[in-house]
């Protein structure tokens, strides 16, 4: 057998390989049906089971508040989900809204509970979208953001034309909620939209997999990365750089608090520091020490409650 034949069958059965990893990779990660979320929680190494009592306390008292299920359609067709809790609070001066995105694999009404107590009694109403292939609403394929930023101005549009346009709007992200609020941050923007608040978002999702791939797997972003964004822009129409916080945030002129928990894993803190570095409008950034993925909240209650109300008194 020839060196050249030899040669082009190992190159074969490497790009076989490489073929059949990015495969796996991308139906784990980027489809609805296989992304879960026992995985995520597992991933993201925080202990939800020691702040269950006071979810499950504020998850009463959210539940018994007055809601409605919303739906709007997506700019590609796609029927999205929200949950509204308008106002408990009377005579309120200013109409406030707060409009809040979840993390992958989660939906809605999972991941603001905690904060519904904070939101809910200082007179603002929520509404709580389902990201696109998340929840109820509809899509194959999640967005990450870079799609979901755009699904983002389909609510604010929303709750102005349900409120009025009068309402002071916030955008409250978490995780991929806040890489979706940050990367909302370079579009041409409602006035309504007064604050964003990015709880431990991602630069994009090309580079939070590739720190997966290289911290928890110990595996080369290559060829899978590469290989999974090729797949992606012809199933899911978007490249997984194409949208970058980094570069949207450089755009911005609405004010953006960062916030971060120092001892994450899943998406390091170096990520939050990065993006702040590029924000050209008026920022605020908080760590928290100690706090693991989206577990800033729950670690400093007080602390990031503090850091909110400070940062909304200005903007709003």
């Amino acid at each position: 057998m020839g060196i050249l034949r030899k040669t082009m069958i190992c190159l074969g059965a490497l790009a076989a390989v490489g073929a059949g990893e990015t495969a796996y990779f991308y139906r784990r990660t980027m489809k609805r049906n296989n992304a879960k979320v026992e995985r995520t929680m597992k991933m993201s190494g925080t202990d939800w089971s020691q702040y269950m009592p006071m979810m499950e306390k504020r998850k009463t008292f959210m539940l018994a508040q007055a809601h409605k299920d919303v739906h709007q359609m997506s700019f590609d067709g796609l029927k999205l989900h929200a949950t509204y809790f308008p106002s408990i609070a009377e005579d309120m001066d200013k109409k406030k809204v707060a409009i809040c995105f979840h993390g992958y694999t989660s939906h809605g009404m999972s991941d603001y509970i905690g904060l519904s107590d904070y939101y809910l009694n200082r007179g603002y109403a929520m509404l709580l979208p389902d990201a696109r292939a998340h929840g109820l609403s509809e899509g194959e394929y999640i967005g990450f953001g870079c799609l979901d930023r755009k699904d983002a101005l389909v609510w604010i549009n929303w709750v102005i034309q349900e409120v009025g346009e009068d309402v002071e709007i916030i955008l409250h992200g978490t995780s991929m909620g806040g890489a979706t609020v940050l990367m909302a941050s370079g579009l041409d923007l409602p006035a309504q939209v007064k604050g964003i608040i990015s709880d431990c978002g991602f630069t994009s999702p090309k580079e939070v997999f590739t720190h997966v791939l290289n911290s928890m797997y110990h595996l080369p972003a290559f060829p899978v990365i590469p290989g999974a964004d090729v797949v992606n822009k012809k199933l899911a129409g978007y490249g997984m750089d194409e949208c970058n916080a980094k570069r949207e945030v450089a755009k911005a002129k609405i004010p953006i608090l960062f916030i971060h928990g120092s001892n994450d894993t899943f998406v390091p803190c170096k990520m939050c520091h990065e993006i702040y570095d590029c924000c050209a409008s008026p920022k605020k950034k908080l760590i928290i020490e100690g706090a693991a993925h989206a577990e800033s909240y729950y670690k400093d209650t007080q602390k990031y409650e503090q850091t909110m109300t400070e940062f909304l008194s200005e903007v709003l």
